[in-house]
């Protein structure tokens, strides 16, 4: 299809748009040449093809590289591996041809990004025990060990299928925008590429919440003037004294984002309203070139703190103790007009380069001042350690290698003194570790702080840490769950993997013995009630973890004769996309009822499939739901809104089926609401009274604890729906003495 006049203006405008952009960090004619032949020949090379959204497929790639050269700064070669980043995927040229018109190089990286190409295919159909999606992220994470530029040229490719992402259908909206919030945005977050990050969570929220994306929004937008003037009027004091103090200086008010105010709102279960810090003040200073940048983010903090009281418990020292993706800044929280908490960020522009343009910043600055290596380049370090000595399988690899990127960082030190960064969470043995993996192995216990504790001791923030080593120590399959860290995961298992190659050959043998001894030959029916209760995916997991003593068969009895039909089935209906049907115990009706492009079945034997409730986040009538379908048929649904979920559909993608409640019958569901407030004589009797009495509803437990004049507690009650939950919950809150009421997910009673 040959392009219109219309496609060859808007082509004509972003080339243009590319070409000069490129000018600006062009260090030779000879690199304009280069991205000029790198444009015409992708142009060439996708001619006459158009995107789902009808607009010339060319644009895409001129997209990426714009992303690439304006909003994260790459070089010349970056810009033009952006631009033929889709042409050995897609046309009949190879990584040879690109080597051989643009160089080893760019072929490298062209071809990095090629093998990436089928890691995020819209359909995914292979059924194998581990997620080949997982597998695929794998791969692609497999390039940081190569040239991480790659990684990020595939961000800046994301970056812009998510700007377009609404020419999609909805159930691939919902699979790319969970792998964007579930790898992605902590990928970006870790490379300290914090406006992509920011922008990526936002449209995933966009396209999977739009209508509380939409509340967000207009409310931030009705808020501005008023948030405008009291910025003004607690900035005005600020500028007259950096002014008076000769600083160099911009200061303003910058708005969370959309999505991490949501984040907040889902956390704390409250509304909009109820937080307080949806700005930041941010000072960026020009330094001066004779006195070190820390000390004068420490003296614009105490011409600050003149000015405005701070509050001591939030002072972020990010300057001396930089995080793991090289963001540096001094943040505190302090006092301002009218007794609102403002957060004020302090940076020099250097700061503000590499916390706005990350990773390319941090190198561009490194190369200038020749520096060692900073937090950065520790991590990148630490990535491809963990990647080259890697023994699980791709989801567990997945999972442990999330938590390197988007967790919290702490400080520790050795008895010499060494600084080590370690996620939040991370016990000594995690130390022991990121020390040697020879200490990790024979690690027996821990001086922290010169007190002795034992080796699985979370540690925290500032801690000087010694690890105590004995030979008549190894580590154990219970170890595991003990640490954070990828690489003191990956060093247990290859361990334990060559201490015991004959794992799942010994669960094999013990699951067997187990069974004959109950009468029972192991079936697929036995599986699909053994592997959820001991949460294994596959049979093969599930005899590894239990030849390697990680699970054992107590209690395997009772699990057995549980009725592998889920009772709420009778109760409630879901109406899934077609062609999967609901299944609604009914009796043994075969009727069918059309709705729209759906079907709704009311009879449960005839496709003997069966639906469960998930149990991470509990869902009931109401709440928006998603399913998805396991290796044995089963379909399980979640809360649109629950972590499990978003993993899910971010490693399992083609399993995801689509689900809305269709219509329910009286039944109640159980549900946990957290009452808290200030305790008064008499206060369990009203609640009691009013949910038992005045709203008709049947309390399981109703369980509150009270001390120093406060109470509180959990109540389980059963509800219909949503919506009497929500008419519950409001009239619990207007009980006197009552602060807080709001819903959990899961009670462990």
């Amino acid at each position: 299809m040959e392009y219109t006049e219309q496609d060859e203006i808007l082509i004509g405008k972003l080339q243009e748009e590319l070409f000069k952009a490129c000018e600006r960090i062009a260090k030779k004619e000879s690199d304009m040449e280069l991205v000029r032949k790198a444009f015409y020949f992708a142009k060439d090379a996708h001619k006459g093809v158009r995107r789902k959204s009808g607009e010339p497929y060319i644009v895409h790639p001129i997209s990426v590289a714009l992303i690439v050269v304006n909003e994260i700064e790459l070089g010349i070669k970056s810009v033009v591996a952006a631009l033929m980043h889709d042409i050995v995927e897609d046309t009949e040229y190879t990584v040879s041809d690109i080597e051989h018109l643009f160089g080893p190089k760019i072929a490298s990286m062209v071809d990095g990004l090629t093998k990436m190409a089928g890691v995020f295919s819209a359909d995914q159909t292979e059924e194998s025990e581990t997620s080949k999606q997982a597998e695929n992220f794998k791969k692609m994470l497999l390039t940081l060990s190569d040239d991480v530029r790659v990684i990020i040229i595939k961000i800046a490719d994301r970056l812009h299928n998510m700007r377009t992402l609404g020419s999609m259908p909805a159930h691939k909206q919902m699979k790319i925008t969970s792998e964007t919030i579930y790898l992605f945005a902590p990928l970006t977050h870790r490379l300290g590429l914090f406006a992509i990050k920011s922008e990526l969570e936002d449209l995933s929220l966009k396209y999977r919440f739009p209508e509380d994306y939409k509340m967000i929004e207009s409310k931030i937008s009705a808020t501005e003037a008023n948030r405008n003037k009291y910025i003004e009027k607690f900035n005005s004091p600020i500028a007259d004294i950096l002014r008076a103090n000769d600083i160099d200086f911009e200061i303003s008010g910058r708005v969370k984002s959309i999505y991490s105010i949501w984040r907040k709102m889902q956390r704390k279960n409250i509304d909009f309203e109820e937080i307080y810090d949806i700005f930041a003040i941010r000072i960026v200073f020009k330094p001066s070139p004779m006195i070190p940048e820390k000390s004068q983010c420490w003296h614009i903090y105490s011409l600050v703190t003149d000015i405005y009281k701070p509050k001591p418990d939030r002072i972020k020292d990010w300057v001396n103790i930089p995080k793991a993706n090289g963001y540096e800044a001094l943040h505190c929280t302090v006092m301002g007009p009218d007794g609102e908490w403002v957060e004020v960020q302090i940076r020099s522009q250097r700061m503000e380069e590499i916390a706005e343009k990350g990773f390319a910043a941090h190198w561009k600055y490194k190369e200038q001042s020749s520096n060692s290596d900073g937090e950065i380049d520790k991590w990148l370090k630490r990535v491809r350690e963990a990647l080259s000595s890697s023994v699980e399988n791709a989801v567990e690899f997945l999972d442990n290698f999330k938590l390197s990127l988007y967790s919290s960082e702490i400080v520790v030190f050795t008895p010499k003194g060494d600084q080590v960064t370690l996620p939040q969470g991370a016990t000594a043995l995690d130390l022991a570790y990121d020390i040697h993996s020879k200490i990790g192995h024979t690690a027996v216990g821990a001086k922290i702080n010169h007190k002795i504790d034992s080796i699985f001791t979370p540690i925290s923030s500032g801690d000087q840490v010694e690890i105590i080593t004995s030979n008549n120590v190894k580590p154990k399959p219970e170890w595991l769950d003990h640490v954070v860290t990828s690489k003191a995961k990956n060093s247990i298992k290859n361990f334990i993997k060559k201490d015991n190659q004959n794992n799942i050959e010994r669960g094999i043998v013990i699951f067997e013995e187990k069974m004959k001894s109950f009468g029972i030959q192991p079936s697929a029916r036995v599986f699909r009630k053994v592997l959820p209760a001991y949460q294994c995916s596959s049979k093969g997991e599930f005899y590894s973890k239990l030849g390697a003593g990680i699970i054992n068969l107590n209690g395997v009895e009772k699990i057995l004769r549980q009725n592998a039909a889920s009772k709420m089935i009778k109760y409630w209906s879901l109406q899934l996309s077609n062609p999967l049907r609901l299944l609604k115990g009914s009796g043994n009706s075969d009727q069918k009822k059309k709705s729209g492009d759906d079907e709704i079945i009311t009879s449960e034997d005839e496709y003997n499939m069966e639906l469960s409730i998930a149990d991470c986040c509990s869902p009931i009538p109401g709440d928006q739901v998603i399913g998805f379908r396991g290796e044995d048929g089963r379909v399980t649904i979640h809360k649109k809104s629950c972590k499990e979920a978003v993993k899910l559909a971010a490693q399992h993608g083609e399993n995801i089926v689509k689900a809305q409640w269709s219509g329910f019958k009286a039944i109640s569901f159980l549900t946990h609401v957290e009452v808290r407030g200030i305790d008064r004589m008499g206060i369990m009797l009203d609640m009691a009274k009013l949910i038992s009495e005045e709203m008709n509803v049947n309390i399981r437990e109703l369980k509150l604890q009270s001390h120093d004049g406060i109470f509180e507690g959990v109540v389980s009650l059963y509800v219909k729906s949503i919506e009497d939950l929500k008419v519950i919950m409001s009239r619990l809150n207007k009980i006197r003495g009552v602060e807080k009421v709001r819903r959990i997910e899961t009670y462990r009673e």
